[in-house]
């Protein structure tokens, strides 16, 4: 392994001290069969930052105002953009494909755009959400018209704070160089998102 790809900051390796062994179970609930992710074993290290991420992480994933597989949209969306391809992967297996997102929708995700013959006109519109807060952190006027058209005010603030949250998660991933889970998907093959376009 190249010093390019080599993580900055090594997981956790087991046994883990027993209020870092919960925190990780809670982490894993949707994938319990599988080892807690090198992400999480990475956030661990710092235990007070970790069990603060516990709570927002536990509000945008398990208490949604938001359609799941809305979510997952903003969230697969969000992570191509920022080229964090580990945290796509692993939401492809766990929650993008069990939601009903399918080959091609996800292989959009990464891409596609907005007009993507993948999208119906809602699904299109989250598509243009994550990509105007990802280019300019901002959403212009006529995109917040037509968003207001099918999501409450409470729900457009849960997807603004989902797409800010995994470009946090994304920034982490790829600064420490965490590496990519041996499960988890891959980035489709012609990718042309311009990941450098920030």
């Amino acid at each position: 392994m190249d010093a390019e790809t080599h993580p900055r900051i090594p997981p956790l390796e087991p046994p883990h001290p027993e209020k870092v062994e919960a925190l990780l179970l809670r982490w894993m609930a949707a994938a319990p069969d599988r080892e807690p992710l090198k992400l999480f074993r990475v956030l661990a290290i710092h235990t007070e930052l970790a069990a603060a991420m516990d709570a927002i992480g536990a509000l945008i994933l398990g208490h949604p105002l938001v359609d799941p597989r809305e979510r997952e949209i903003v969230i697969h969306r969000t992570t191509a953009r920022c080229g964090a391809e580990s945290e796509w992967g692993v939401h492809a297996v766990i929650f993008g494909a069990p939601l009903g997102l399918s080959e091609r929708q996800l292989a959009a995700t990464v891409r596609g755009d907005a007009g993507d013959a993948a999208w119906s006109a809602r699904d299109a519109l989250l598509v243009r959400l994550s990509d105007e807060l990802h280019d300019d952190a901002d959403i212009t006027d006529e995109l917040w018209r037509e968003l207001e058209r099918h999501w409450t005010h409470p729900q457009l603030l849960e997807l603004i704070v989902k797409a800010g949250w995994y470009r946090l998660i994304s920034q982490v991933l790829r600064s420490t160089r965490v590496e990519p889970e041996s499960w988890a998907a891959r980035f489709p093959a012609a990718i042309a998102i311009d990941v450098a376009h920030e």
